[in-house]
């Protein structure tokens, strides 16, 4: 190429000079077009995160599916039991007592285990939990096509109902050879076993539903009653309730491996406060029911039907949820129900509800008609103004009285027309009146003896854990 020409040299320098002067312009354009598609933003990335950080710790306090109106109370009859139920542990005063649970006491029948199929899981759709796609550029399309929703159809199988108390955090404090090891070997379950049992509901298609979502109920001539509402579910999926007991927190709970209370965390979130064997204040999310099934259906959506997450059953004797509401000194008490319903409307706008288990844990099939009169009545006194009116009752030690007799009418009086009970296997009779469902026990006993009960559920050879005493 001859480059001593004038002419030459002179035409890439004009073009040189073009391109120089337009960049600028190409520069703006790209910017005004991003602006106006919402492509980017000029937004600091603190500023985006102090909004959703405050958006997230916002708490509701709507209540998600309690029955409307108001309940007949029944007349306060004598007061409230006051001595112990026996048992290992010892009723009232120490929580959970599951002597009841054999098989032998709860549904009057059982109902066959689960036909249903189990078919190919529905992955999540988008837009949920707030997420956004940040990889579409402006004015480019999404190169992903749109979710659809899942296809649903009308379930008709058994509804699946298990029920935990809460998790053996330090197996160190739990299996200690004391007098109370025997029960929590039986009663509890640990945080690693919890977490693959889980796991295995979900990989055999279970998803979480609300057990109030279950029923309807209807004005038949100035007389409510209650019916089943058709139950539609994702194509595949099976439905469960899952319900904990004793979320309360005891104080023998507390010397003996369990949290101490749930809190509401700094980032807005349910967790866990307790005192670890040194003495030393842990926070955790990952160490007690609530706050893993919050993860879990975070990273499965799929997992919870219409945001459900579980039923929490509650007593009042020692306050609820590690909080002492029953305090004797009136200012402690209130500072700690202000505080527990903080808890309340957090666990609530997360997809929770609340069950009444009885104010004193009380056998329902035992103790006279009085009793359960008073303790009922104590119970809607005390704890019902801190998580809200509920149709639930859960009888404590899975023990219900006899269908229709006058400690049956009494619960039912005090608003109560779902009642759980105790059983082996799924079972839910609806009566006009009330609806009554059996429960499966999920513990160290059904671990170590109802293996082949389980089997749909998970296998309990696999989940055991081996921190577990090895002799009984």
């Amino acid at each position: 190429m001859n480059r001593s020409g004038n002419g030459m040299e002179r035409a890439p320098n004009r073009a040189a000079l073009r391109l120089r002067l337009r960049l600028p312009v190409f520069a703006a354009l790209i910017v005004a077009a991003a602006l106006a598609s919402g492509g980017c933003s000029l937004t600091p990335a603190s500023s985006a995160t102090d909004e959703g950080g405050a958006a997230h710790r916002a708490v509701t306090s709507a209540d998600p599916g309690t029955a409307g109106g108001e309940r007949a109370k029944p007349d306060p009859g004598a007061g409230p039991e006051t001595g112990s139920v026996s048992g290992v542990l010892e009723g009232v005063g120490n929580g959970p007592n599951l002597d009841a649970v054999s098989g032998t006491i709860g549904g009057a029948e059982d109902s066959p285990g689960s036909g249903a199929a189990s078919g190919t899981e529905p992955g999540p759709a988008t837009g949920t939990n707030g997420r956004t796609d940040t990889n579409a550029g402006a004015g480019a399309p999404d190169a992903r096509p749109p979710s659809q929703p899942p296809k649903t159809v009308v379930y008709t199988g058994p509804v699946e109902h298990i029920f935990f108390h809460p998790l053996i955090v330090y197996p160190e404090l739990a299996f200690d050879g004391d007098e109370k090891a025997q029960g929590y070997d039986d009663w509890f379950v640990t945080v690693p076993e919890f977490k693959a049992i889980l796991e295995s509901l979900y990989e055999r298609g279970y998803m979480l539903v609300d057990l109030q979502s279950l029923f309807e109920r209807k004005n038949d001539g100035g007389r409510q009653t209650i019916a089943r509402r058709e139950l539609r579910m994702p194509e595949g999926k099976k439905p469960l309730v899952l319900s904990i007991d004793d979320m309360n927190y005891y104080d023998y709970m507390r010397r003996n491996g369990n949290v101490f209370k749930l809190i509401v965390g700094s980032d807005g979130r349910i967790a866990a406060y307790s005192k670890d064997p040194s003495g030393a204040d842990s926070v955790s999310t990952d160490n007690e029911i609530v706050p893993i099934v919050d993860a879990f259906v975070e990273r499965h959506p799929d997992f919870s039907l219409n945001g459900a997450k579980g039923l929490i059953a509650l007593t009042g004797y020692e306050g609820v949820l590690g909080y002492r509401t029953n305090d004797s000194d009136p200012a402690t008490a209130e500072s700690e129900r202000r505080e527990a319903g903080v808890v309340v409307e957090r666990l609530k706008a997360d997809g929770w509800t609340f069950a009444s288990h009885g104010w004193g844990h009380l056998d329902a099939g035992k103790v006279t008609l009085e009793r359960l009169i008073a303790d009922t009545k104590r119970w809607k006194d005390e704890v019902e103004p801190i998580v809200g009116p509920t149709p639930v009752y859960v009888y404590p030690y899975g023990s219900r009285p006899e269908t229709g007799s006058a400690k049956f009418r009494a619960l039912e009086a005090a608003g109560f027309d779902i009642l759980c009970s105790v059983g082996p296997t799924p079972y839910l009779k609806v009566m006009p009146d009330a609806a009554m469902m059996d429960r499966r026990h999920i513990d160290g006993i059904a671990l170590r003896t109802q293996r082949d009960k389980l089997l749909g559920l998970f296998d309990a050879d696999k989940v055991i854990d081996p921190v577990r005493p090895k002799t009984r």
